[in-house]
């Protein structure tokens, strides 16, 4: 499912830093909610 500029994301659970799983909707009107993805860290790639 393709992201639209505009359109709210879809609900989704992840680990925090801390272990702890962390879903979008806990944050939902809010809290300004970042998402960063670093592919090649750590791989020495």
């Amino acid at each position: 499912m393709a992201a639209e500029v505009g359109q709210p994301a879809p609900d989704f659970k992840m680990p925090s830093s801390l272990g702890d799983d962390v879903a979008l909707s806990q944050y939902r009107g809010q809290k300004n909610v970042v998402l960063s993805f670093h592919v090649f860290d750590f791989t020495g790639g």
